[in-house]
């Protein structure tokens, strides 16, 4: 089966979707705890308009990651479509042309690369920067 494909030394591909998914769900564990912490520090207006941007920036940081899981799944529907069409001598690993693997490729790169600057944004208004 093509989740069983050998992405990196000891890690198929069905171990790679099992880490992205246990992490979208330990860090939508993780937002959900924070969210009810700092929702009890809010006592004003003020307080309210200082932190209110912060959980936004979380609550789109756990949005962006459950579009990963579905880019993911749409890799997946593609992959199983794909093993039934399939020849031997079709030259295209999982029936992916390499136009299609290149554009895959660019949108993950993208999608990380935003969620990395998402990510420091966060952290440096954290810290006071």
């Amino acid at each position: 089966m093509a989740n069983d494909y050998e992405i990196f030394e000891g890690k198929t591909l069905s171990d790679v979707f099992k880490d992205i998914y246990d992490n979208s769900k330990t860090n939508k564990q993780q937002l959900e705890v924070l969210m009810k912490e700092v929702v009890g520090f809010i006592k004003d207006g003020d307080t309210a308009v200082q932190i209110i941007p912060m959980l936004k920036e979380y609550l789109e940081i756990n949005v962006k990651n459950d579009e990963q899981l579905v880019k993911l799944a749409t890799v997946v529907q593609r992959i199983m479509a794909a093993e039934g069409r399939i020849s031997d001598d079709s030259g295209s690993e999982f029936g992916l042309t390499d136009a299609e693997k290149k554009q895959l490729m660019d949108a993950i790169e993208g999608d990380v690369q935003d969620l990395q600057d998402h990510q420091d944004n966060i952290i440096s208004s954290i810290k006071g920067d």
